[in-house]
């Protein structure tokens, strides 16, 4: 026989219109009534019917996450598994399924986030990146739906609920341990110039050196995807020329890997000949040789805040933007050395 709402409700001891509220996740009910409807559907073994309940609700109880790229060239880089780990932690406690993009190029993307919003395929998305003039953040704006970004909006700051670093004076924190450490030749490696999060930490690097009044050479910065082969790049260009850096401010660590393996092909080691920062504190860091000196960023983090977020969000349509921080932390490790 089956079991139904009110074989639930008369286990819990509550009205059958309570169990239908528990089972929409209506904020007004309390916690211990909630937990008791859920106990009692457990031990029934009761199912609810979620299409039901979500076109009861309007609700399609999943959330989608964007790329920044195609998801096999994205999910080469640690970052986003991990990142993604952080908002499916929230999404399972909270029972929303997550609609990941898979579009391959920009307009791709694009085509994706419109068949979600037009669709109702999900409620709210989360934006695994921020980027300058980017149409999918305008086209969200324009149709007023719940979204949040991992990184700093282009504009619109103050509308727009985001989750990031303090980037900026991470970068100027890097740097100025490799200019208390003796460098005055300071490379830096950051990803394309249309991302926010490239900016924040070229800025902060250009930050740095000006206040120790070291001259900022255009050469010496280098702008690639964040991945290994483009650190392998970064190291061809920049110890072709005339007056290679003795240390290098990366944007990523998996940049990072192939800047080492690329200078062991040249003959040279890190930090003896070229010391190394780098920024995500990626489980790789620990395990290279040497190991990087690195942000630690809480990835893990960053997608745990942005989830919750958009939770907010989504149980109420008067949520204010929010700013939230996620504090950073450098792991000094073995790949900086002190110059004479």
């Amino acid at each position: 026989m089956a079991i139904t709402i009110k074989d639930v409700a008369k286990k819990a001891n509550v009205a059958p219109s309570t169990v239908s509220r528990v089972i929409a996740d209506n904020p007004r009910i309390s916690v211990n009534t909630k937990k008791r409807v859920r106990k009692a559907m457990k031990e029934l073994g009761y199912h609810p019917n979620v299409n039901a309940r979500n076109l009861a609700v309007r609700s399609s109880q999943s959330i989608g996450v964007i790329m920044p790229s195609s998801a096999e060239t994205a999910l080469q880089n640690p970052f986003f598994p991990e990142v993604l780990r952080g908002i499916g932690s929230i999404a399972h406690d909270t029972e929303y399924s997550l609609y990941v993009s898979t579009g391959g190029d920009d307009s791709q993307v694009f085509e994706e986030v419109k068949r979600m919003v037009f669709g109702n395929r999900v409620d709210g998305i989360i934006l695994l990146y921020s980027r300058a003039n980017d149409p999918i953040i305008d086209f969200l704006v324009e149709e007023k739906f719940p979204f949040v970004v991992v990184g700093k909006p282009y504009n619109n700051e103050s509308s727009i609920t985001y989750v990031d670093n303090d980037n900026v004076h991470a970068s100027m924190e890097l740097t100025n341990h490799l200019i208390e450490f003796g460098h005055q030749q300071i490379a830096f490696i950051g990803g394309t110039t249309d991302l926010m999060v490239t900016r924040e930490r070229l800025l902060g690097y250009k930050q740095a050196l000006a206040t120790a009044n070291i001259p900022f050479k255009e050469e010496y910065i280098i702008h690639d995807e964040f991945l290994r082969s483009s650190g392998h790049k970064a190291v061809e260009q920049l110890f072709a020329l005339s007056t290679p850096p003795s240390a290098i401010v990366i944007a990523d660590d998996m940049m990072s890997l192939g800047v080492i393996n690329m200078l062991e092909a040249f003959g040279l080691d890190c930090p003896e000949d070229v010391s190394i920062t780098s920024f995500n504190n990626l489980y790789l860091s620990e395990l290279t040789r040497p190991p990087l000196t690195t942000v630690d960023i809480q990835i893990y983090k960053l997608g745990i805040q942005s989830a919750k977020c958009l939770i907010e969000q989504l149980k109420s349509k008067d949520e204010p933007a929010k700013r939230v921080i996620v504090p950073y932390a450098i792991k000094y490790r073995s790949s900086t050395k002190k110059i004479n």
